[in-house]
């Protein structure tokens, strides 16, 4: 019997007639018979990011395009939900401590596929940062390590992505994905990292990427990739081997490096700080200022910020510990906020890039496009909260990357869609499923 009140009575003072209403359980064939569980349909893109995967077996490769479809159509979905049956389910966990079924083998053609669109673009952003993976709350995981500061605290694993993005922020896809765990023997050694190479340090991590790069270059001659990362990224031989492998950086400087006396504009006077990089930019008169909107940030406002803007072709001499590094000669710009208002974090950008600033316009060019770097924060968010990895409960560490590897190209995907129903919101969604990514115009126009 129902209640005696209507669906829309939330106050119950409109008096309804109960009813009745009658139950017929079916049996669990009966179900089964009327609503079989059946895959995900495949979508074109799932094929053209996962199709020809290297795996050794025909029956893991089919595997892998079913459980992209079900993962895409339920992001949110834990695995047992996302396959549908138990059958279904216990096909995944197989695939998924399979020898062959790496992260390096299934991504390997959405990192093609990623090459491809770059190459109708003139200019890509080669994004890169790292985020981690609480798994604290799976115990029995096994291959996990810490994740903050403390060995025994917080345990997952350290992800480390190279997103190409457009200059307008068009996710074009992945182009290098690491993933790790911290070994517990690795803390308590910062006092030797300077006699430590870097290739045994954490920070390696910015330096592998440029292989991938540089190979994506030779596949996109009319394409200029630029390799953009924020102020971790500011390690002398990370902008060194850039430099070798002909890659340009746009990199937030961190450090108030050394220079070299050959470029400088300004006169120096006797001290020694004045051969620094902040205060030989702050001695230099600022070429224009700028108004920009600034959004809501955490508790600050909105609000609009007066800019100044500096720019400077400097040498920066390499750190004492690594003198067998040549100087490298590089631009610098410099956007400073002036007379922020109280209780307001001013914006203050000095910006590291080997793409030549040759005027005020470069200048302003290459501001607007570090922003683009929060596109791959955007990523990592939609990979942990849009589709939950960090609830996935695989067993193992390994397991876990392989799994990554197809939620990483689905949340790029959920990524890529976001972005243009907000470039384009007048086109039809129906648009998507026929759509070729990297064909898109300007946002202005509305045109795939």
């Amino acid at each position: 019997m129902t209640a005696d009140r209507g669906r829309q009575d939330t106050t119950g003072k409109a008096r309804l007639p109960p009813k009745r209403v009658f139950l017929y359980l079916l049996s669990r064939p009966t179900l089964k018979r009327l609503c079989p569980a059946r895959p995900a349909a495949e979508p074109g893109w799932v094929r053209r990011e996962f199709g020809g995967a290297k795996l050794g077996d025909r029956r893991l490769e089919r595997r892998l395009l079913e459980l992209a479809a079900a993962f895409f159509a339920q992001p949110l979905a834990n695995i047992t939900q996302a396959c549908g049956s138990a059958a279904r389910t216990k096909a995944a966990y197989r695939f998924f401590d399979h020898r062959e079924t790496t992260m390096d083998a299934v991504l390997e053609p959405h990192h093609q596929a990623t090459v491809d669109r770059m190459r109708r673009e003139s200019l890509v952003l080669a994004v890169q940062d790292s985020s981690s993976l609480n798994y604290t709350m799976h115990p029995q995981t096994q291959g996990l390590g810490p994740i903050g500061s403390r060995r025994d605290g917080a345990q997952g694993l350290i992800v480390h992505n190279t997103a190409a993005f457009r200059p307008d922020g068009l996710p074009l896809g992945l182009l290098d994905n690491q993933c790790w765990a911290r070994d517990v023997a690795s803390f308590g050694k910062k006092h030797q990292r300077h006699s430590t190479p870097i290739a045994a340090k954490e920070s390696y991590k910015w330096i592998r990427p440029l292989t991938a790069i540089r190979a994506a270059a030779d596949q996109c001659p009319n394409t200029r990739i630029v390799v953009t990362a924020d102020r971790e990224a500011d390690v002398f031989e990370f902008l060194h081997e850039a430099h070798n492998a002909r890659l340009d950086v746009l990199v937030r400087a961190m450090e108030n490096r050394a220079l070299k006396t050959d470029l400088l504009r300004a006169p120096l006077g006797t001290a020694g700080d004045e051969h620094r990089l902040w205060p030989y930019m702050q001695s230099l008169p600022a070429a224009a200022q700028i108004t920009l909107e600034v959004p809501r940030h955490g508790r600050q406002a909105a609000r609009t910020a007066l800019i100044s803007v500096r720019f400077a072709e400097v040498t920066l001499s390499p750190p004492r510990d690594k003198g067998k590094l040549a100087p490298l000669r590089m631009w610098i710009v410099r956007t400073q906020e002036e007379n922020p208002s109280p209780g307001v974090t001013p914006l203050d950008w000095m910006l590291l890039t080997t793409v030549p600033v040759a005027g005020l316009d470069e200048a302003l060019k290459r501001i607007q496009w570090y922003p683009r770097r929060w596109g791959i924060e955007v990523f990592h968010r939609i990979l942990k909260s849009g589709c939950r990895i960090e609830d996935r409960q695989l067993g193992t560490a390994g397991r876990l990357e392989t799994c990554l590897a197809i939620d990483m190209v689905v949340a790029w995907r959920i990524h890529y869609l976001t972005w243009l129903g907000r470039a384009t919101p007048e086109v039809p969604c129906t648009v998507a499923p026929r759509f070729r990514e990297g064909r898109l115009s300007s946002p202005s126009s509305g045109k795939p």
